[in-house]
């Protein structure tokens, strides 16, 4: 199976209100970048054990660790959680970044370091995630 119809299966077991909000963000990363590369991350490790909630991933970036490493890994990703959706801005340095350039206008989520969590997508700023999502994807 490939990434598309991995994200496909994805999105389509979630429940139907959560499957709805999934698809208009699966829809806005790829308006904001038509051709990116798509990523599926089943949540499992090299062994199969489950280390995280599986994960769709959007773009391409390599990463660069503080041990001279690198690893290539998506630009935005996306999941569902318990509570809603977590999208995920990766290769953030400055863990304050988020919140404190988009915090005040984003709407009702959590902001860690590089992951904005909600309930539910009427609680965001939808121009807001666009914008943030425009401006990592570019």
């Amino acid at each position: 199976m490939n990434a598309q119809e991995q994200i496909d299966a994805y999105i389509s077991d979630q429940t139907p209100s959560k499957r709805e909000e999934m698809l208009v963000l699966h829809r806005l990363v790829i308006g904001i970048s038509p051709g990116c590369r798509l990523w599926f991350l089943d949540g499992r490790d090299d062994d199969g054990k489950i280390i995280s909630n599986p994960n769709v991933g959007y773009g391409l970036q390599t990463q660069k660790y503080a041990g001279g490493g690198t690893k290539t890994f998506y630009q935005v990703g996306m999941s569902a959680n318990t509570i809603g959706i977590s999208i995920y801005i990766m290769g953030i340095s400055d863990k304050r970044y988020l919140t404190e350039t988009y915090g005040d206008r984003i709407g009702k989520v959590k902001i860690t370091g590089y992951c904005i969590k909600f309930r539910h997508l009427r609680d965001v700023n939808l121009d807001t995630l666009e914008e943030i999502i425009a401006n990592h994807m570019a």
